[in-house]
């Protein structure tokens, strides 16, 4: 299975293509794609330059990133691993008190 991932031109924050065709922020609302479809929606989101940055394809199932780049999409989905106060880490804290 395969996400689609970008980065919003406005702001730099990682979104990922969802089921209806809208980017999303959180990785468990992208839409996993099998491979024959993937290539058709990525070459969609690419075509969004004006909204989005470098639309790509990861490996990926329901849990998240996986295969050879899930550190670096893991990383990516989170936010910074200088400060656990940032990011999409700290909104998962604030969630866990």
């Amino acid at each position: 299975m395969k996400a689609i991932t970008a980065n919003r031109l406005s702001d730099g924050v990682v979104l990922y293509l969802g089921p209806d065709g809208d980017f999303v922020e959180r990785f468990e609302h992208a839409a996993l794609f099998e491979d024959a479809a993937a290539k058709l929606a990525v070459e969609e989101a690419q075509a969004r330059a004006t909204a989005i940055a470098t639309a790509y394809l990861i490996e990926a199932d329901e849990t998240g990133p996986i295969g050879r780049e899930a550190l670096r999409e893991t990383i990516r989905k989170s936010g910074p691993t200088v400060r656990r106060d940032l990011g999409k880490q700290a909104e998962a804290q604030d969630e866990r008190l």
